[in-house]
């Protein structure tokens, strides 16, 4: 069986590492402190230091407040969105990809008067040291470049690999089968973060160790990179804080409603309808709005034959009826009911009622119905928000 472990590792401190300045030979200093170096041995750098040698800083006044200001504006230059915020603390997504706390821009380790921003392309900085490295030594090592970064759901940090070269970032077990006989399905190991967090153990925050070897694992990979470990939106199933999730929520679910006339056979929720209506009843301009379910099969029946009424009611797998002191107050109601149940994952269509009268007087009602929402399950699949409209050609600013 392939497996990433190793019989037996060791963990060394590269020391007396000098002060990283913009435009330092960073691979010629390491070689030059651990000439003891050799092939197969993953050397694994504090993105600190990358970032210092490329000239990643800026620079800043030394007043705190006019430094926190500036921090926070590069927050915002250097992520492509915000995912979530609590108070002052903002996870982004940044330009890499990368998912932290903001955007890796980081105030320590650095000189008063400057922020550091974290490598332009990681894995090109730790192929650019890999090279170096088996120029001035002849050795073929691996290069890990990490930052430190919190977890979801776990408390305190760990440094990660924001680059690598030269080792294989995951190691993939689908398809293998333990020693019980179960095969693998899904499992894979981020390597390189394995890495990272044991290397950190010997370099630490306060000791001015900036870089550590790992050495007895396997390398040898020149196609893995670590922006491999970097999950793609669209598979992450927590991307979003409680307030982003909520607000984009809002912003889909005006995009969901579509005419529904044709319905699957599958029950529809009594515990969902009753949260649509409510959350329906609650917008500005309902308040004389009614509803009434016609939850009785045969009463139903007979009132939609005496209506004449559409065939997307007869088909329908619930229908509410709905009315109101005025037009205007049945119409915002009925529009945020069908905004609510798309939300609830159930599709409607609203049909006006021709004989409100008849309605009114078989269900002893003490309003009259405007129309009726047909509701269920669309048949032909689940509702979709539909592409946001460019605005340009329909609204105007004089």
């Amino acid at each position: 069986m392939s497996d990433h472990s190793a019989a037996r590792l060791e963990i060394l401190p590269v020391e007396g590492l000098p002060e990283f300045r913009p435009g330092d030979d960073l691979s010629g200093t390491i070689a030059a402190a651990a000439r003891w170096l050799r092939s197969g041995d993953i050397v694994v750098v504090t993105s600190k230091i990358v970032s210092k040698v490329e000239g990643r800083l800026v620079r800043v006044p030394a007043d705190p407040e006019e430094r926190d200001r500036i921090r926070r504006k590069l927050v915002f230059d250097e992520s492509v969105r915000i995912l979530a915020r609590k108070e002052r603390t903002l996870i982004t997504e940044n330009h890499l990809g990368i998912v932290q706390a903001a955007s890796g821009v980081d105030a320590s380790n650095v000189a008063g008067d400057e922020l550091a921003l974290l490598p332009a392309d990681p894995d090109a900085s730790a192929l650019a040291l890999r090279n170096g490295l088996r120029d001035r030594l002849g050795v073929e090592v691996a290069v890990v470049v990490t930052d430190t970064m919190g977890r979801a759901w776990r408390v305190g940090q760990t440094d990660v690999a924001i680059g690598s070269s030269g080792l294989r970032v995951l190691h993939r077990y689908r398809g293998q089968v333990d020693r019980h006989g179960n095969e693998l399905a899904v499992t894979e190991i981020a390597v390189a973060d394995e890495v990272a967090g044991a290397a950190d153990l010997v370099k630490g925050k306060l000791g001015a160790t900036p870089v550590a070897v790992v050495r007895g694992l396997r390398i040898g990979d020149s196609d893995s990179r670590a922006r491999d470990l970097v999950r793609p939106v669209d598979e992450d199933l927590f991307r979003l804080g409680t307030e982003e999730a909520v607000a984009q929520g809002r912003r889909e679910a005006v995009r969901l409603p579509r005419p529904v006339r044709s319905f699957d056979d599958t029950p529809v929720d009594l515990a969902a309808l009753l949260r649509a209506v409510a959350a329906a009843l609650t917008v500005p301009g309902s308040g004389s709005a009614r509803f009434v379910h016609l939850a009785d099969r045969a009463q139903r029946k007979q009132l939609l034959d005496e209506l004449a009424a559409d065939d997307v009611l007869y088909g329908a797998t619930e229908i509410v009826l709905a009315g109101a002191g005025s037009p205007f107050d049945a119409g915002a109601a009925v529009r945020s009911l069908t905004v609510a149940l798309a939300a609830e994952g159930l599709g409607s269509c609203w049909v006006p009622i021709a004989r409100a009268d008849v309605a009114r007087s078989a269900l002893e009602l003490p309003w009259e119905p405007l129309g009726a929402v047909a509701l269920g399950h669309p048949a032909d699949g689940p509702l979709t928000p539909r592409p946001e409209t460019d605005p340009d050609d329909r609204f105007v600013r004089r």
